[in-house]
């Protein structure tokens, strides 16, 4: 049986570049089909409350923005041990509820293997639905890597 694949977009659309992994899973969901294995969820800033949803998941495709002390438009991509300091760093709610969820997929014995693909933001602070042109620019690249990331999966 094929593993469960879940690409899980989460950031607040509100905030500038804080919505760049909603843009992303909507630009996956509007142009892609992908095989039953593999389900796209908009996470937003639902943090803990994903646990349910990210439990059930084989492999785990997390896409944000990473505060990395990078500069705007810097692509990340993290996983194994690196993940943990990444998140606590951004000083995100909804990056530490994830975090936290995945603590607690460990504690149930169901934790997905996570990679955390992102980009270092410009601006999370202004009120503002789009995305800043620097960070826009990077949702394109980052559809492409997580194609590349899936087609590995499925080998």
């Amino acid at each position: 049986m094929a593993e469960k694949i879940m690409v899980l977009g989460v950031g607040n659309i509100l905030y500038s570049d804080d919505g760049f992994g909603i843009k992303v899973v909507e630009k996956l969901e509007s142009e892609y089909n992908f095989p039953d294995n593999v389900t796209i969820v908009d996470g937003g800033v639902l943090g803990i409350n994903l646990l349910g949803v990210i439990s059930s998941a084989d492999r785990l495709i997390v896409v944000d923005t990473i505060l990395n002390r990078g500069n705007p438009g810097d692509i990340h991509r993290l996983e194994g041990d690196a993940i943990p300091n990444r998140i606590l760093g951004k000083n995100s709610l909804h990056q530490v509820d994830l975090l936290e969820a995945l603590s607690l997929c460990r504690l149930m014995g169901n934790v997905p293997k996570t990679v955390i693909i992102g980009v270092e933001p410009q601006d999370i602070e202004t009120l503002n639905p789009e995305l800043t042109p620097a960070i826009a620019q990077k949702v394109d690249h980052v559809v492409e890597l997580i194609l590349e990331e899936l087609t590995q999966y499925n080998k």
